[in-house]
């Protein structure tokens, strides 16, 4: 297959992407003349959710603002999560009710106004085991769960009897409840969000620059002044100068404080979570299902064509950056969904496997599933705020948080954050093209169901998507290796969405790496010569894409058979990275 050639954009193409928070090569080369020229109100270290949502809390207050993150948008936990915007049922009985409540009201925002193409509700079965205390006791949570947030777009509680639950979730043993309670929440795909709420934060003009990592910190006197930071593409070096230093890198944080040279405020602690992804037709379901276990919570989520089975939570104190999955973590999630299947699931059914680090406030209790997940931020030093905990879910009161923490080092009157008011690129006349769906098919000759599926991965940004192919009309031909994706996909995440090496593209703008059995390498050829029309790749820079992503791909599948973490992780790290970078790694 020959390598595609880089097709000029019209001049209106060019427009339209400036508006949209366009992340290509022009705007990374004219980014990098930025870090180094000019000075910022505020530098975000970090490309996570927190990062990015800072990002866009700064330049939507209107501050100058610039993020740098070593690897890609997500590549960290961000893209390793149960993919669900939720109050956290379980949090409940922890009493954490101001977080609860924050977090519900953060899902109905996403639901409502500022993600409505990428956040959906979702429905679980909360299966009832026990006569007479648990259904009134499970309906007064729930009850709490469904008034908590305020107003909600998501029906409330519905309580079933056995026969009216096992029709909701066949798969289920008949032994295995008594009723059971259907509510919702809401999910996403997390790392799609997490790169399109830093496509909104350029939109408003933050710098927002991946494979920059940082070496270094600048001082005056005795206050942070900016970071010296590295690309990790072609090793140029150069001094950020800042007002304000945000620390966002999570399971990170420490490393970066002990870079700074300042004393931190509070310690991070990680905690890893498993999931396996399963083809839809192993469970026979209509609905996701919350199961409870000895130590915390278990879901099966409903993911397109499959379910996410997780999660594990156990300290984690190896690699940060490649977490591995054990042979002892995925059988514990078989050994306790079994309990409950009709037919159960066995290791030759699992497609997928992902693990992640949730970045922990440290604490006295020993076991990581009851260590708070509330945020803490701090000003660490004069010009160094850093921000760690919380949850996914409630990012955008986090980076709020943080900004305001940084307030202190700016000069000026800071104004309020206005990120609850602001949608992300994309969200703006989505429901209008969902309900013409079928002419935007008839038009670009594709099937309604396809472009329902672009739409609720771009929103109205499917007009620039749709665009690339223009003069090409085989880019909106399937990858045949992975159906799900077009091939105009592939080559939209090399030009508009920040993608510089193949496993960004399979693994975080896309989700081939836990969707398909070959988990990307069938398509790893195609995927990189897609690329290669875009970034200018040569014959050997593609092999050498393809050969990094296929000792990643056998790393971790060579991890997943091993007994404890230590094992896994010296099989996982032996791979080679796609990114130069440099220890310690934030």
């Amino acid at each position: 297959m020959a390598t595609r050639k880089p097709a000029a954009a019209p001049a209106t193409q060019v427009a339209a992407s400036a508006e949209t928070g366009r992340l290509g090569l022009a705007e990374r080369e004219r980014d990098w003349q930025r870090l180094g020229s000019e000075t910022f109100d505020v530098v975000v270290v970090g490309g996570g959710v927190v990062g990015v949502g800072t990002a866009l809390d700064a330049a939507t207050r209107g501050l100058k603002v610039a993020l740098v993150e070593a690897r890609d948008l997500a590549s960290g936990t961000s893209s390793r999560s149960s993919k669900l915007f939720h109050g956290g049922l379980r949090y409940l009985e922890q009493l954490e009710f101001g977080l609860v409540r924050e977090a519900l009201r953060e899902r109905e925002l996403m639901l409502t106004r500022i993600a409505p193409h990428l956040v959906k509700p979702v429905s679980f079965l909360y299966p009832l085991s026990h006569r007479y205390w648990e259904r009134p006791y499970t309906a007064a949570g729930l009850l709490m769960y469904d008034t908590m947030g305020g107003a909600r777009s998501v029906p409330g509680q519905k309580h079933l009897t056995r026969a009216g639950a096992l029709r909701m979730f066949p798969a289920l043993k008949r032994s295995a409840l008594i009723g059971g309670i259907r509510y919702y929440d809401a999910q996403s795909d997390d790392a799609r969000h997490t790169m399109t709420v830093g496509r909104t934060a350029a939109h408003y003009g933050a710098v927002v620059r991946t494979s920059t990592q940082v070496i270094g910190f600048l001082r005056e006197a005795d206050r942070i002044s900016g970071v010296r930071v590295r690309d990790a593409e072609d090793g140029r070096e150069t001094e950020v100068k800042a007002n304000a230093v945000i620390n966002c890198t999570g399971v990170w944080t420490d490393e970066l404080q002990r870079l700074s040279g300042s004393r931190g405020r509070f310690r991070v602690r990680a905690s890893k979570g498993v999931h396996i992804v399963v083809p839809r037709d192993r469970i026979v379901a209509e609905s996701g299902l919350i199961l409870r276990t000895e130590k915390s919570v278990l879901f099966v989520i409903p993911w397109r064509n499959h379910w996410i089975v997780g999660t594990t939570d156990t300290d984690w104190n190896l690699d940060l950056a490649h977490p591995a999955a054990t042979k002892a973590d995925i059988d514990y999630i078989l050994d306790h969904v079994n309990t409950v299947l009709a037919t159960p699931l066995t290791h030759d059914d699992i497609e997928g496997v992902y693990a992640g680090l949730r970045p922990l406030l440290a604490g006295e209790s020993e076991s990581t599933s009851k260590l708070s997940r509330e945020h803490a931020v701090a000003r660490v030093a004069p010009g160094l705020v850093a921000i760690a905990g919380g949850k996914y879910t409630t990012y955008r009161v986090m980076a709020a948080d943080a900004v305001d923490a940084a307030g202190a080092d700016l000069t000026g009157r800071l104004q309020p954050s206005i990120t609850d008011k602001v949608p992300l690129v994309g969200a703006d006349g989505y429901y209008a093209l969902v309900n013409q769906a079928d002419h935007l098919a008839t038009r670009h000759g594709l099937h309604p169901y396809r472009v329902r599926h672009l739409l609720d991965r771009y929103g109205s940004l499917v007009h620039e998507v749709l665009a690339v192919a223009d003069g090409d009309p085989d880019l909106l031909r399937p990858l045949p290796a992975a159906p799900d994706y077009l091939q105009v996909e592939i080559v939209y995440a090399a030009s508009h969405e920040g993608a510089l090496h193949l496993e960004d593209a399979l693994t975080r703008r896309t989700r081939i790496s836990i969707e398909y059995p070959h988990r990307g390498v069938d398509c790893a050829d195609q995927v990189a010569r897609l690329m290669a029309g875009v970034l200018g790749w040569d014959e050997a820079r593609i092999a050498r894409e393809i050969e990094v992503y296929t000792a990643r791909v056998q790393a971790e599948r060579d991890s997943q058979s091993e007994p404890n973490d230590q094992a896994a992780d010296a099989r996982r790290i032996s791979a080679p990275e796609a990114r130069d970078l440099r220890d310690p790694v934030g």
